[in-house]
């Protein structure tokens, strides 16, 4: 918690269990579905049942550690998604499918086990080479209404090779209209990248996360996608993948194209002076907290002796923030995005009461309470 005001974070991924490489494996040496040995949070397979890090208690173990990660850092509850270096679109279909129908009953199994601290988001079946994303909406049906999913992922550039439609186009529109019509967000996150030249950085799929998260940043800037759904809600993982040079007025941001109800970004960028310049440029209101905890972040901050995800007193350090802007950032933008999120986590939205007793119904009072309490 912050000040008494829980904590909600917008990313984070599932850790695998041994069994999951082993059902990888299995797939792609049959070179054929297989059907998930895990379903509605119980395994169905008998001989997944003895299988190494199958057992109830594997799992059980799992989602401790995860949440105790948590505690300390003081997250009260995460959305759990896919791990994007694990997603895989560059499976061949059939067996694609197979595999995101098992990470999505996997993450729900994580849900089932620590329902105090997680809720699900859908990895969905991406095929970059279809006409548009109908294929996508069983699966994402089935996690939302089965599951009680609050979100789903989406990958700009799911095979890695950079031939996915842009995501102002139309491909994405029947995504787009179940997503509205669900009220769930999207999490754009990207995934492992095909590029050679990323080759002679060790952990080169961070540059394929920088590259397409920055660039889809910039094509929802531009697109008309928000002007043909305008109650979808997208959150742009790390930032939006990188920051702006320009300033806010200039024509290379499209000033015109209003995007304040519908482009998020969350808050996973470790460097303070980043950081801090992100929550500038993006705007408090548009910030939710996400740490991706645990992950990329866990190199230790020198001048702490913590992890570098231990990011609420970070935050809680930016003097240029007020505190009703650092509630926002915490709890109530991540709640006014995913609604789903905030019914799981058992909260409201809070404002703090300085500013509450100030509130008269005009004014910039009356937008700050709609803005908290929407």
């Amino acid at each position: 918690m912050y000040n008494g005001v829980k904590v909600l974070d917008v990313h984070s991924h599932i850790r695998w269990q041994p069994a999951a490489m082993t059902f990888m494996n299995q797939l792609i040496i049959s070179n054929h579905p297989i059907k998930s040995p895990i379903e509605g949070g119980k395994s169905v397979d008998p001989k997944s049942r003895q299988a190494a890090g199958m057992l109830d208690e594997d799992w059980q173990a799992a989602a401790d550690s995860h949440a105790a990660y948590l505690d300390v850092r003081n997250i009260d509850t995460q959305i759990l998604g896919p791990h994007p270096v694990e997603v895989n679109g560059w499976l061949p279909r059939h067996i694609f499918e197979s595999w995101t129908r098992y990470v999505n009953d996997s993450i729900f199994k994580m849900t089932q086990l620590r329902p105090d601290k997680f809720t699900g988001a859908a990895q969905l079946p991406q095929v970059a080479t279809e006409s548009d994303t109908r294929h996508v909406l069983p699966e994402l049906e089935r996690c939302v209404k089965e599951y009680g999913f609050v979100a789903a992922y989406a990958s700009p550039d799911i095979t890695g090779r950079r031939d996915t439609p842009g995501m102002h186009e139309a491909y994405w529109y029947p995504l787009y209209e179940k997503c509205q019509e669900l009220g769930i967000p999207l999490v754009v996150h990207g995934t492992d990248g095909q590029d050679p030249r990323f080759h002679v950085m060790p952990h080169n799929y961070q540059l394929a996360f920088a590259t397409e998260q920055f660039i889809t940043t910039y094509l929802l800037r531009w697109g008309d996608q928000f002007k043909r759904f305008p109650e979808l809600r997208i959150i742009m993982c790390h930032m939006g993948g990188g920051l702006d040079r320009f300033i806010k007025q200039s024509n290379a941001l499209n000033p015109e194209n209003d995007t304040t109800n519908n482009l998020f970004f969350d808050s996973c960028a470790y460097d303070v002076d980043y950081l801090a310049t992100g929550i500038k440029q993006r705007g408090v209101s548009q910030v939710c907290f996400g740490v991706e905890a645990p992950g990329s972040g866990q190199t230790i901050r020198p001048e702490t002796g913590k992890s570098s995800d231990d990011l609420v007193p970070v935050i809680a350090g930016l003097d240029f923030l007020s505190e009703q802007d650092k509630i926002d950032i915490f709890h109530n933008n991540p709640a006014r995005v995913c609604h789903g999120l905030s019914t799981a986590a058992g909260s409201e939205a809070h404002i703090h009461p300085v500013l509450a007793n100030s509130i008269s119904g005009n004014g910039s009072g009356e937008h700050l309470e709609k803005a908290a309490l929407s």
